[in-house]
Parts: C-alpha cells; structure tokens; sequence
C-alpha cells in the first residue's frame, strides 16, 4: 500500500504571484499593522491593502488580529466588515462583494491537499464571496466555494460549495435550513 511521502511534495506551477522582497514586506506589514490588537485606523489598512495590489472598495472596515495572506488576490467591494481574527488564507483568489460581513474567526481557505497523491500535490481554487453576505463567527469558507447574494453561513458552520441567494446553511458540512428574509 502507498503512503504519503512529503519529501516529494509537489506545488505544480505555483507562484505566489510577487518576488520574495515583496511578499517579506507584506509579512511584516501584516504582523505589526493588520496583526496588532489595538490598530483601528481603517483608512490605513485600506491604503496599505491598495498599496501591495489588492483592490478594496470605500469604507471598508477591517478589525485588529486580521491574517491576509496575499492582498494582491484580495479582491472587497464597498462597505465591508470584516472581523477579529479572521484569517484571509488567500493563496488564490478570494472576492468579497459589497456589505458582505466576515464575522470574528472566519477562516477563508483557498487552497488544500490531493491526498489521494503520494507527492500531496496543493490544490487552489478562488473563493468568490457575494453582495450582502454574512459568514457568521467560527465559520470556514473552503476553497473553491461561491457564496451567492445575501447568503448566511451560521456560527461555527463550513460553508456549502455553494449557497444559493437568500438562503441560511447552517452545520458542517452546511445545509440550507430557511430563506434568509430582510425586512
């Protein structure tokens, strides 16, 4: 019987998509100003996200102890809100629409594992995220997952492949237990 063998690991023709430079600089800024707890100037973390490639809308609001891995595939419309350590492991591409909300620890996962592969080859797929959706705290969008108009994805819950407008999933894996209805 075959086994893993991570000597081999495998990432097919995967570029982070920045020189080395770029990307420590990225780090860093990462660390001591998305990292920070007490760092609340919004209007910086939207300039500085601008200033390393990302595309970020108006009044976009990003918490302390927010991870993003690579703003330059971090696509956010106007009005976000995205909260307390929430990780953004964007190593594809990852679009949040407008007055969508990412509550505190929402993991956003881009990439993953062939496990059916002796070399553990990384899979990436985008993670498109749509207007006026909330993925509620403690809840794991995974790679590849389109979460359309005005979709819930409850506390704790891993998001669908995909959520149909309106609708609430909830669980893991997530399924759609009621319209989502605003008043």
């Amino acid at each position: 019987m075959k086994t893993t063998d991570l000597t081999i690991y495998v990432r097919p023709n995967y570029n982070p998509g920045r020189n080395i430079i770029v990307q420590c600089l990225w780090y860093f800024v990462n660390h001591v100003v998305f990292g920070c707890p007490f760092f609340i100037f919004y209007g910086l973390k939207r300039w500085l996200l601008r200033l390393f490639g990302a595309k970020v809308g108006e009044r976009v609001i990003i918490k302390p102890n927010v991870n993003i891995k690579f703003p330059w595939r971090l696509e956010i419309g106007d009005n976000v809100w995205i909260g307390e350590k929430a990780w953004i492991d964007n190593i594809d591409v990852v679009k949040i629409g407008r007055n969508a909300v990412l509550s505190q620890h929402v993991l956003v996962i881009t990439g993953s594992h062939n496990y059916k592969k002796t070399n553990f080859e990384l899979i990436t797929h985008p993670v498109v995220i749509e207007d006026g959706v909330w993925v509620c705290a403690n809840a794991t969008v995974l790679a590849g997952s389109y979460l359309k108009s005005h979709s819930m994805v409850t506390a704790g819950s891993v998001a669908p492949k995909t959520a149909e407008p309106y609708s609430i999933y909830t669980g893991n894996p997530a399924v759609k237990v009621r319209d989502r209805v605003i008043e």
